[in-house]
């Protein structure tokens, strides 16, 4: 099964569009992320990342609520 993540970009190369990275929050643990297919976004934006590309924007209140989710699953499988 794949699945995409939320993050909240932390900050960005200057890069050009097609190489622009980015440093992303995933609940604590931070990862590069390639921006290249997202280039309206910003820092203290969420995205949803699939591995290793933020594939789209979200919006803070969708964020929130698909990490709710994440963190119920997994409170689930304790």
């Amino acid at each position: 099964m794949c699945l995409a993540v939320p993050g909240k970009i932390l900050s960005m190369t200057d890069a050009d569009a097609l190489s622009r990275m980015g440093r992303i929050d995933f609940a604590g643990v931070v990862k590069e992320v390639s921006l290249a297919y997202v280039p309206e976004a910003e820092i203290g934006d969420y995205v949803i990342v699939h591995a290793g590309f933020a594939i789209s924007v979200l919006d803070q209140e969708e964020a929130k609520q698909s990490l709710l989710a994440f963190a119920e699953m997994d409170a689930q499988e304790d």
